[in-house]
């Protein structure tokens, strides 16, 4: 007599793939399309106040007029600037055409923030150099850098030392703003000080590799294609991290780069003892950048590339600056 095999227990784990949770499928999303890591951040972050504000309730069981509801209360009663807001409408919608399938999703009844036009902060060559004095030397480099070739600070950081060019005495910075890369110039006035960090890059990735250590973050998945190039000496940051982590992209332990937070720090500190007055943030070291050019009679548009506007527009803000300054229209008052 023959017996009929058992019938296998059906088992959906096994048929069915695992959907990954909303927040890891947005996380690929944007790594797919290749947004920077600032924006993913934000997004996410996004997303998870949205939820929260709605009792925890998934984006799927809500509707337009819940983001309209969450855009009230960012506006009136945590009183986001503009720019915010678009971001955080910006992340919403993202979600809902891109993860949650809905290429139709609108939200009635809105407009997008105006971000109001100001003229930037600028420092006096005096100022700079004041600054300067009391920044903390073990980041005066980047800074320098930063007022010197008219970097953002995130471009400062990511400094690899391949991208150092000393014949021409000029920077590459890989995947910038808008996703593209440019050349800016460096301070001749630096190549000592810039070897010299070199040197002792090179001295803590001599140590890094003797521990079977030594491997930086390489973009774009270079890691696969060129799998011996994270623990060569060129792809390593010109300004790395004191202590290792793990790259979640390569499972390698990586020296990563300083952080902005510490550069953002020491700069604080200096500026206080300065004695400056003004609102200053790192990035007006990039608006002085520009600004000291344009007095020195530099064509604006070598300052556009330069600094890797798209529209010459963005530059021309700082035009403004230069009417306010020592060059501005005379008052009559003075005259009397």
């Amino acid at each position: 007599m023959s017996i009929a095999p058992d019938k296998p227990k059906s088992d959906k784990s096994q048929t069915e793939p695992i959907k990954p949770k909303l927040l890891d499928q947005l996380r690929s999303k944007i790594r797919r399309k290749g947004y920077s890591f600032s924006t993913e951040k934000s997004y996410v972050q996004w997303t998870k106040q949205y939820i929260y504000f709605h009792n925890k309730k998934h984006p799927n069981d809500l509707k337009s007029s819940h983001v309209l509801e969450f855009l009230d209360y960012l506006v009136n009663q945590r009183h986001i600037s503009p720019s915010t807001q678009n971001q955080a409408l910006s992340a919403l919608l993202f979600l809902y055409r891109q993860i949650l399938d809905q290429p139709d999703f609108y939200v009635h009844n809105i407009d997008w923030s105006k971000k109001p036009q100001r003229i930037p902060t600028v420092l006096s060559v005096d100022e700079v150099a004041n600054i300067l004095k009391y920044v903390d030397h073990s980041v005066l480099l980047p800074i320098k850098l930063m007022y010197g070739s008219g970097l953002r600070v995130s471009e400062a950081i990511r400094l690899r030392i391949t991208d150092i060019d000393f014949e021409h005495s000029q920077l590459l910075i890989r995947n910038s703003k808008g996703k593209k890369d440019r050349f800016t110039i460096f301070p001749t006035s630096l190549v000592n000080d810039i070897q010299a960090q070199i040197q002792k890059v090179h001295r803590v990735h001599k140590h890094d590799l003797k521990n079977n250590l030594g491997h930086a973050p390489l973009p774009f998945a270079l890691h696969k294609k060129y799998p011996g190039a994270s623990r060569s000496l060129n792809w390593q940051f010109l300004f790395p991290s004191r202590n290792l982590c793990l790259d979640l992209n390569s499972d390698n332990t990586v020296r990563f780069h300083v952080s902005r937070s510490t550069l953002q720090r020491a700069f604080k500190a200096a500026v206080q003892k300065a004695g400056i007055r003004k609102q200053v943030t790192l990035h007006v070291l990039r608006h002085s950048f520009a600004t000291h050019l344009l007095q020195n009679n530099y064509d604006i548009r070598t300052v556009q590339e330069l600094l890797g506007h798209e529209n010459v527009n963005t530059t021309m803000i700082y035009t403004h600056v230069l009417k306010l300054g020592g060059f501005a229209v005379k008052s009559p008052l003075d005259n009397l």
